[in-house]
């Protein structure tokens, strides 16, 4: 993952092989074993826009994390130009790795239409800078976390809100799982619609998935659990701007199968609903050995 906003540009920046073929290419350094789904999602999507007419803005995306990708070679984006009409412009992306497809979305456009607006109410929290650090949460669970944190995740300010993980409710079966995020880029993006869609769908995969483990008191990143993001959907309201706090409202309305399932609606600082996201994910039992140490 790239420790500066700079090296996230850079991700973003796609090198053209040919019409519609792109190549993407890798952080400089980082510890994960597999490619970041949320880079893979936000290259895919810059390398759809950058296929889509000027006058037309991408209102959706669906997506599915095929296998996990290689973070030691460039990934190659083939655009599939599906169809232009009136309104709408229609483009699928392939991701493709060592010969073999690890990521597909179709994202859809549509160019500026007048017509009836309504929202949800953003809920009642803190402001951000009212709001705790993400990386104080993770220095709490000790030196080594936050060190491998500010390694990974610098590029943007994430600021945690709260969840409503419950002590009171051991069995964890009354309590709805909640979880909320205040983010933005760590400093300024240029002033394009397509970059800022990007970079949010860039940081729109980090967090989402572990809301489905709030009702059963485990943490993400424990030994406990196998995750693995299987699909990805963004709505797209209104404009968006990714270096602009946005509230990530998270929420889980299941988990059956060794899968979660996690929603989000997605506020400006003003109360402007700019999106919503969806996701699906692996979240796998681990057995462990019992003497072991827990992490989460």
């Amino acid at each position: 993952m790239p420790a500066s906003l700079s090296e996230v540009l850079g991700l973003l920046d796609l090198e053209q092989l040919e019409v519609g073929l792109y190549r993407g290419s890798q952080p400089v350094s980082s510890s994960l074993k597999r490619v970041f789904g949320g880079q893979v999602a936000a290259q895919a999507v810059m390398a759809a826009q950058l296929t889509a007419p000027e006058d037309r803005h991408i209102h959706s995306l669906h997506a599915y994390f095929i296998l996990g990708g290689d973070p030691g070679i460039p990934i190659i984006y083939d655009v599939e130009n599906v169809r232009d009409g009136g309104s709408f412009t229609t483009r699928r992306v392939a991701a493709r790795q060592h010969g073999e497809i690890i990521f597909y979305m179709t994202a859809s456009f549509q160019r500026t239409e007048e017509g009836w607006d309504h929202q949800d109410l953003m809920p009642s929290v803190p402001a951000p800078l009212d709001a705790i650090p993400l990386e104080d949460v993770v220095a709490s669970r000790g030196a080594k976390y936050l060190e491998d944190w500010k390694r990974e995740w610098s590029s943007f300010d994430l600021r945690y809100v709260g969840d409503n993980r419950a002590e009171d409710d051991p069995a964890r079966t009354t309590v709805p799982a909640v979880q909320r995020l205040w983010f933005r880029a760590r400093g300024d993006l240029p002033d394009s619609r397509i970059v800022h869609n990007a970079a949010f769908t860039y940081i729109s995969d980090f967090s989402l998935l572990g809301v489905a483990l709030l009702p059963h008191g485990v943490f993400i990143g424990s030994p406990e659990v196998m995750p693995a993001s299987l699909d990805h959907v963004i709505w797209f309201h209104r404009p968006i701007r990714a270096d602009q706090w946005l509230l990530y409202d998270q929420t889980s309305p299941s988990a059956s199968g060794a899968r979660g399932l996690s929603t989000a609606r997605v506020f400006t600082e003003d109360g402007t609903l700019v999106a919503t996201v969806a996701q699906e994910g692996l979240i796998r039992q681990v057995k462990q050995n019992p003497d072991a140490p827990a992490l989460g």
